[in-house]
């Protein structure tokens, strides 16, 4: 903290809060919920200026004072894109309420792009744009809400798998058919130490073009093909197929919580892959408070507790409900949920659809 101190109080004219050191006002600062940092920017300059510090975030992290955080992005008639912030820390200004924040317009609607969380970044990654595949990488700063260009992916792609594992990005597929047989870079990864993207090494005999479906389970990236696909372990640089029993169960948007990765069925029962195992199994205990059929859902790890979106018709216009559930594995190794909240966060038009789910602390 000393560190921070320094620099911090590098201006001795911009004190926080008078007769207070800066390291300490920032733990102040740092311990107020997200929600209220736009009030609390009205202040003084000084105060703006350390909501919006670096050093602000990071303390926060350390006295272990994070939001969590979703974002959410749909997709209107099937062309541009909006994205939302919920934040549940709202709770604490409003009791029974939590709402979407629309965030800044992403400054390029691509459709089929991968998305992932890196520290409080979340990356958008390639996408086509009128139908022809791209390498662009956008990047959202949470801290700052603001959008800023990334480093270029080597190879254009659309309907890619991405997952995030020990600090850098990999993403895997999407790529054009005509080049599966010379290119390098059907597989990529990105280190921010570095700030660029490395080709990763693959066989001819596994690449796919379209993958619908990407995990990090147990310290390797699964990623699902329309048929079939494939698990890479980073660690040891080893290619594989995805187990049988895995392929067949596994549909739609997934999200991993304490080693195990969970899906909703198109039966209406959200199921959990236990890989010791190679077991799928119903997650039980919720029946009786989540709707049957969840229409067009898509589930996130949100500090540790499994979060269910998904969209409800309501009228001329669609509510967005949003369930967080409790989730554990008993001894006889029976899957167990308890529903700790479930609630209404926004109404949209007819037209609307959720495309990601991404969960983030800040």
């Amino acid at each position: 903290m000393n560190q921070l101190s320094l620099q911090a109080t590098a201006d001795a004219s911009c004190l926080i809060f008078p007769n207070l050191p800066n390291d300490v006002s920032l733990q102040i600062l740092a311990r107020t919920p997200r929600c209220s940092h736009g009030n609390l920017s009205l202040v003084s300059r000084s105060w703006r200026s350390a909501l919006k510090s670096p050093h602000l975030f990071f303390t926060r992290s350390v006295i272990g004072c994070c939001d969590q955080l979703i974002f959410i992005a749909l997709r209107i008639h099937n062309s541009s894109f909006k994205w939302f912030l919920l934040d549940r820390s709202l709770r604490r200004l409003n009791r029974n309420s939590v709402f979407l924040r629309p965030i800044p317009p992403i400054p390029l609607s691509a459709v089929g792009s991968a998305c992932v969380v890196l520290g409080s970044r979340i990356y958008v990654i390639g996408g086509s744009v009128g139908e022809i595949p791209t390498s662009n990488v956008l990047v959202f700063d949470a801290r700052f809400d603001e959008w800023e260009n990334g480093p270029k992916l080597k190879v254009a792609r659309e309907f890619a798998a991405a997952g995030v594992l020990n600090g850098k990005i990999y993403v895997i597929g999407g790529c054009l058919v005509d080049s599966y047989a010379r290119s390098t870079s059907w597989a990529e990864v990105f280190d921010p130490e570095v700030g660029s993207w490395a080709p990763v090494p693959s066989p001819v005999e596994i690449r796919e073009r379209w993958m619908h479906g990407s995990a990090v389970l147990n310290g390797k990236i699964f990623a699902m093909a329309d048929r079939g696909g494939v698990v890479f372990d980073p660690k040891e640089s080893v290619w594989n197929v995805v187990p049988k029993r895995l392929d067949l169960g596994w549909r739609g948007r997934a999200a991993v919580v304490d080693g195990i990765l969970y899906c909703y069925d198109y039966l209406g029962k959200i199921r959990g892959y236990d890989a010791k195992e190679d077991k799928w199994k119903e997650l039980k205990g919720i029946d009786k408070e989540l709707p049957k059929f969840l229409c067009g859902a898509t589930l996130a790890n949100v500090g540790g507790k499994l979060n269910v979106v998904w969209e409800k018709g309501k009228g001329k216009s669609l509510e967005i409900l949003c369930a967080e559930i409790e989730v554990y594995q008993q001894v006889s190794g029976e899957l167990r949920g308890s529903v700790v909240g479930s609630e209404v966060v926004w109404d949209v038009p007819y037209g609307f659809s959720i495309v990601h789910c991404l969960a983030s602390e800040l």
